[in-house]
């Protein structure tokens, strides 16, 4: 044992700093640093969401723990822990106006571990720490279930069992990686057990992080309105709005246009929606399809707004759970409240359809109107157009060429504009995204008389070759214009497409990559410059695809995914030949364990246990406290053969000598033992 020891010692010294530093001190020094790292471990990730004096007050705390356990000085009284708790916990008061709720009681049980350092005397301390701590680790999935905390959390827990084994040991205390390895093999061991409840338990409504009001921070996305520079802000997020999977061949990129808020309202600087009340079905909006719909899966991340997407043009309303989805008149789907978790819904669509084809239009004022008083130019060339041509799709085309023959340019970074924004846009800096060309196209084409109105959403997508997944992010937020057309109804123009026909055909990088002036030096920030690198570019599908998948499988894993599962297992199971293929798996898996048993059986043991099983036979049981040595010689006093005793004896001598001794075992044991159990 001491000679294990040793080479224990031996082999940590030669290892990381950590362990080399654990190896020198005394045994319950290094227990307690190594409980320290595990509860830094548990503690840090808290850092990104607590108060800045909450973290600092830990962080001192600990590393006064730290001192005074490598310079072995006493732990402060309880005169002295006392006021520091009750200053905290007014403290905490202070902060959040509250000491219930997450987030006011997620700091005080931080702070209540971070005390508790200081106050641990006994050996029940300790395990009251790492329980504390353990139930700490959940707390970290109140703010953030990411596949990265995920791995953290694991990573905490392996600490945790670590620190906890290490206070089991009363010998020789093995070394810091070969504990690291027996608390990783305690979680694996407890994970099967983990995933099977995980999947079989029955499942309540919502996460079980969901807390009331703050279960899941919403993040902003498109909004109800529109004024210049909107767009361009918010194309220079990289954050995901949903994910596509198609059940059918999906269309082109330059027909991925997603549908989302439809702008009517024009005060002379920003659009806004018309205001009118929902409706629960589009039965009565005129459309027509064309061929057949395209299928698909879309998973929409948490927001603050309430609008879904749909591929335009959806032919139905999606079926969500714990809420219920209405369209407008302008074919807008929305929830009736904030969708502020993961939401997945069936949708269909058709990208060849007409919407409104009717000879006449409905509240035809509404969608000729603007503002007086401002824009006078853009009016002034509008007008002129529409006494020019007579023909709305002359006008629209006119207005298109312009576009296409100026010197337009496309860019993240336009000019700020004055109050005639859609004036200085057309006739001065002529420079914007996709929010100045919608805006001004739709002012000229009211101003020529031709209805028109602005379409919020998200154009393209990337597609992933790992999962098979289209990736839609804030960056392809896009705006585009409907005309009403008689006989053709509401027909998409998208005026960003004739300056820069490849932002829809390729993409928002391909586009900004023609005009580099403009975009120097942001282009590589935001990973935009056009240029890619195929090792960057297969590491980050397959990091997408990793996070979709749990995203898809872990997060979105709701009542209704487990009831459908659980049906599918009972349909599965009651087929005589599943059964069947079960109970030969279960028969192989007996018989896999039982040889590799079988294998891990020391074979000097092996023979120890037949030499005790003969003894037993002959009247001379070894009794369950008795050591080889011990039961040598009580077989000396015994009355069998002399032969048989000399036998057993020396038996027991070398099988002492092989268990107990640290020189190494003789060559040929395993052959003299069989031989001398033969002979008894």
């Amino acid at each position: 044992m001491k000679a294990a020891a040793k080479r224990g010692a031996v082999s940590a010294s030669r290892g990381p700093g950590f362990a080399r530093l654990l190896a020198q001190l005394p045994r319950d020094k290094a227990d307690t640093l190594l409980l320290l790292a595990a509860a830094l471990m548990v503690l840090a990730p808290h850092a990104g969401h607590l108060p800045l004096w909450v973290s600092a007050l830990c962080g001192l705390t600990l590393l006064w723990r730290a001192v005074a356990t490598l310079r072995g000085t006493r732990m402060p009284s309880a005169l002295l822990l006392l006021p520091m708790s009750m200053a905290a916990m007014a403290g905490v008061f202070m902060s959040y106006k509250t000491l219930f709720g997450r987030d006011a009681g997620v700091a005080m049980l931080v702070l209540l571990v971070a005390f508790k350092m200081l106050e641990m005397h006994a050996r029940r301390d300790l395990f009251v720490v790492i329980f504390l701590s353990f139930f700490l680790v959940l707390t970290n999935f109140f703010y953030s279930q990411s596949i990265f905390t995920a791995l953290m959390m694991i990573a905490s827990i392996i600490a945790l069992l670590t620190a906890q084994l290490s206070f089991q040991f009363t010998g020789a205390v093995p070394p810091l990686g070969r504990r690291l390895w027996m608390g990783a093999r305690v979680f694996l061991m407890a994970a099967p057990l983990a995933i099977v409840l995980f999947v079989l338990f029955p499942r309540i409504q919502g996460p079980l992080w969901g807390m009331p009001s703050d279960a899941q921070g919403g993040r902003m996305g498109l909004s109800n309105s529109m004024a210049p520079g909107n767009m361009s802000n918010l194309a220079q997020s990289d954050d995901p709005v949903f994910q596509v999977r198609f059940l059918d061949p999906p269309p082109s990129k330059a027909q991925l246009y997603w549908r989302g808020v439809v702008l009517g309202e024009f005060d002379g600087r920003t659009w806004t929606k018309v205001r009118r009340a929902p409706r629960g079905a589009a039965g009565q909006i005129s459309m027509h399809v064309r061929g057949p719909a395209i299928r698909y899966q879309l998973t929409l991340e948490p927001s603050s707004n309430n609008w879904l997407f749909a591929l335009d043009l959806p032919d139905r309303l999606p079926d969500l759970e714990d809420n219920t989805a209405r369209v407008s008149d302008e074919l807008e789907l929305s929830a009736s409240y904030a969708l502020d978790k993961r939401v997945r819904y069936d949708m269909s669509s058709h990208i060849d359809y007409s919407l409104g084809a009717t000879p006449e239009l409905a509240e035809r004022w509404r969608w000729l109107d603007l503002p007086d008083g401002f824009n006078p130019q853009a009016l002034q060339a509008g007008a002129a157009i529409g006494q020019t041509m007579r023909d709305p799709e002359q006008r629209v085309r006119s207005v298109l060429t312009m576009f296409t023959e100026q010197p337009f340019s496309y860019t993240l970074q336009p000019p700020l504009l004055g109050r005639n924004s859609v004036d200085d846009f057309l006739f001065k800096t002529r420079s914007g995204f996709c929010e100045h060309y919608a805006s001004a196209f739709v002012v000229l084409m009211r101003a020529a008389g031709v209805p028109a109105r602005v379409v919020m959403g998200y154009q393209g997508g990337e597609f992933n070759p790992i999962d098979g997944f289209l990736a839609v992010r804030q960056s392809e937020a896009h705006a585009w214009a409907e005309v009403w057309i008689a006989g053709r109804g509401w027909v998409r123009v998208d005026p960003t497409a004739a300056v820069a026909p490849e932002r829809v055909q390729r993409g928002l990088s391909s586009a900004l990559a023609q005009n580099p002036p403009a975009f120097a030096g942001l282009g590589g920030l935001l990973g935009l410059s056009g240029e890619r690198n195929a090792l960057l570019e297969q590491l980050r599908f397959r990091y997408d695809a990793i996070n979709n998948g749990w995203n898809q499988w872990v997060l979105n894993y709701t009542p209704d995914r487990q009831s459908g599962l659980l049906d599918s297992l009972k349909l599965s199971l009651a087929h005589w030949r599943t059964l069947a293929i079960l109970a030969a798996i279960g028969a192989l898996l007996l018989l896999w364990r039982a040889v590799r048993l079988r294998r891990g059986t020391d074979p000097v043991d092996a023979l120890y246990s037949a030499l005790c099983r003969r003894m037993s036979q002959l009247g001379m049981a070894r009794t369950a406290d008795e050591g080889p040595n011990a039961y040598a010689a009580r077989l000396a006093q015994g009355t069998l053969a002399q032969d048989k005793i000399a036998a057993a004896r020396r038996f027991l001598a070398l099988y002492s000598a092989h268990k107990y001794s640290a020189r190494p075992p003789a060559p040929g044991l395993a052959s003299t033992l069989k031989s001398l159990l033969n002979n008894i």
